[in-house]
């Protein structure tokens, strides 16, 4: 059994429902997690919120956390989980923001930064990575893997 396959199963053994707020992966992860038969009954909501203006509009963030923190940020990324926690009513969220490249990364958030944030209920994680500038494709494909293996962990 693969991951994605791994998460869909533990998410309907659960009774659970999942929903998902991307923006460096530009929907990768709802892509994997919706490519498993049977996914419906727990995949509820997939966004891509890859502007900021997205993240302001629809997911609600305050624009002082963005101007204050940038939209690649642990803060971001806590308010985007929360939010659509609040949106959406689901069990499970999870939003991911980060530096995909080959541009826009800096000194301080190099290419490959990653926040991956997951709500499981009241508890709420944010994990920070960085992929290393490998190239966007592998940076995108490791953050969604990543992403499912703290899902599977948290979800247990």
């Amino acid at each position: 059994m693969n991951l994605n396959q791994k998460i869909v199963s533990l998410l309907k053994r659960k009774k659970l429902k999942i929903v998902v707020a991307e923006s460096c992966t530009g929907g990768m992860l709802s892509s994997a997690i919706t490519s498993v038969s049977g996914s419906s009954k727990v995949f509820t909501l997939g966004l891509v919120a890859y502007s900021n203006q997205a993240k302001t509009s629809i997911l609600k963030i305050p624009k002082k956390i963005i101007s204050k923190y940038g939209a690649v940020s642990a803060q971001c990324c806590l308010a985007m989980v929360n939010n659509l926690s609040k949106i959406s009513k689901s069990k499970v969220c999870v939003s991911i923001t980060g530096i995909a490249g080959p541009k826009g990364g800096s000194k301080q958030k190099p290419v490959g930064l990653v926040y991956i944030g997951i709500r499981v209920g009241k508890k709420v994680v944010v994990n920070k990575s960085n992929f290393k500038n490998k190239g966007r494709l592998i940076i995108q494909k490791q953050t969604v893997k990543k992403t499912l293996n703290l899902l599977v962990k948290l979800i247990k």
